[in-house]
Parts: C-alpha cells; structure tokens; sequence
C-alpha cells in the first residue's frame, strides 16, 4: 500500500499562488516581476497545468448548501481530472519545476506561510493518489474537501460578495493596490514603513522576515526601557512593563503571521508617542 505523500513543489494550485504573490510583491516595488512571465509560460490556456489550476480554484471557491450536492461536486471534479493527460502534465509540472530551480531559491520559494495550506495538499493527495493506495488516507481527504465545499462563505451583512477574478485582472490589479496604499499610508513613520517594505518584500521567504521582525523586538524593547523613565504615570510605567514581556513573547514566535506585523506597527505608534510624551 502506497504511502499517499503531499509535494509541494508539484502541487500546481500551491506553486501559482505563490507565484502571485511574488508578482505582487515585485509590482509594490517596482521591480521587474520573473514570476509574471513564470505564469504566463507555464499557466497559458492550452496547457495542462491551466487545466489542473482551474480544478484546483473550482473546489476552493464553489459552494454548496447540501452535503449530498457537495459530494456529487467532489467526484465530478475527481472525474474531471482523471481526464486530464498525465503525460502532458508531468512533463508541464518538469518544466516548470526546473524553471522555478533556475529563478529562485526552491527552499526559500516554498518557506512561505499558505493560510489555505491545508485544502492544497488535500486536494493534491486525491489528484495524485487512488482509493487503492490507501483507502483511510483517501476518504479522509475525501470529506475534508466535500466539508470545504458544503462549509457557506462568511459575509457581513449588506456586504457584497466577492467574485473570483481571472488571474491577469488579480495580477494587474495590483497596480492599484500600490497606488491606494500608498495614498492610505503616506503619513506611516520611517521605521513603520521599514516594517511594512521587509514584510512585502519577503512575502516568500518567512525565514528572513522572522529574523528581521525579531531584530526589531529587541530594539523596540531596548527604546521603550529606556523611555520608561521619563514617564511621570505609574500607572503607565505598569503598562509599559507589559508591553516589554509581550515583545519578548513575540521574540520567541517561530512562525510571523499577518497579525504581528500589524502589532509591531502599533508598537512603532507607541514608542513614537512617547517621544512626544518625553519632549513635552
């Protein structure tokens, strides 16, 4: 019995995902994006992969209410990429494999926090594996899926839902999320943008954004030590005390997630006021 493994290197909705997000990363700097002529090498129309990828966002995006129809939809999509030309698609999946050896660091490339890492390797186990090779693994990817599927999209009341995009619109689109941001956050510190230039920039590559983010906890705990003298409040010196232990607990995180960036912004925020607390 086979033992039904997860790669991410073959896995074609994991690979283009992060290749987008390379492609946005390069547009917010203005760089000329090698991921960008990556996907329209490898993900055109006629190819095997595009046909792969398609299965791959069907099963992430559609819905269902019932689980009987959310079944059905997961063995349709099963049946649909038995039909697919497994010789044509290995060899799509060697090309671009060697491709992506040639322009990244593959092991840094594949670092990169995946918030729906999970249903990409399910989805790949049952693309890539049979009931056969073993039946316990398979059906329990099996459900995991048909339980996405019939699983109903959160949406806040009067809010409108958002359509799936065809992956040149999502890509040239960034553009505009470079102009927005940029008009939103003009009024970020030096040290704020830093933060936000190193989290962008090494959106694939964790590692380096982890040694980075830690760098600045010590010396963001170091600088709110040394302004914590000049705070008349006690109170407030108590409060200051608990921000340093949280640093020091983000200090020890092994993985950085949206979230800490946000809270190492605020972090910024704070040490700026009270500089103006110190000069008054």
């Amino acid at each position: 019995m086979k033992r039904i493994k997860h790669s991410k290197v073959k896995n074609t909705g994991l690979v283009f995902e992060l290749l987008v997000r390379q492609v946005a990363s390069d547009t917010m700097n203005n760089a000329d994006s090698k991921a960008l002529r990556v996907i329209k090498r490898h993900y055109h129309s006629k190819s095997e992969l595009a046909k792969e990828l398609k299965l791959y966002r069907t099963l992430a995006e559609e819905k269902f209410a019932s689980e009987n129809k959310a079944e059905k939809f997961v063995e349709a999509v099963l049946r649909a990429r038995k039909e697919i030309n497994e010789t044509r698609l290995r060899r799509d999946k060697y090309n671009l494999i060697k491709e992506l050896s040639n322009t990244y660091k593959v092991g840094d490339f594949f670092k990169s926090r995946v918030k729906n890492y999970k249903l990409h390797a399910t989805t790949y186990k049952l693309f890539e594996f049979a009931e056969a090779d073993d039946p316990k693994e398979y059906v329990s990817c099996k459900f995991t899926l048909v339980e996405h599927v019939q699983t109903q999209p959160k949406t806040k009341k009067g809010a409108p839902l958002l359509v799936s995009e065809h992956k040149d619109v999502r890509i040239l689109a960034s553009k505009l999320v470079v102009d927005k941001f940029n008009e939103k956050y003009s009024n970020l510190g030096i040290s704020q943008k830093k933060m936000l230039k190193e989290y962008i920039n090494n959106v694939t590559n964790s590692v380096k954004l982890r040694k980075y983010v830690l760098a600045e906890t010590k010396n963001l705990k170091n600088i709110i030590t040394t302004l914590r003298a000049s705070v008349p409040s006690k109170v407030i010196k108590i409060k200051l005390n608990e921000v340093a232990n949280l640093l020091s607990e983000l200090n020890k995180k092994h993985t950085i997630q949206d979230k800490d960036v946000l809270t190492m912004l605020r972090y910024y925020e704070l040490v700026n006021e009270l500089k103006k607390l110190g000069n008054k």
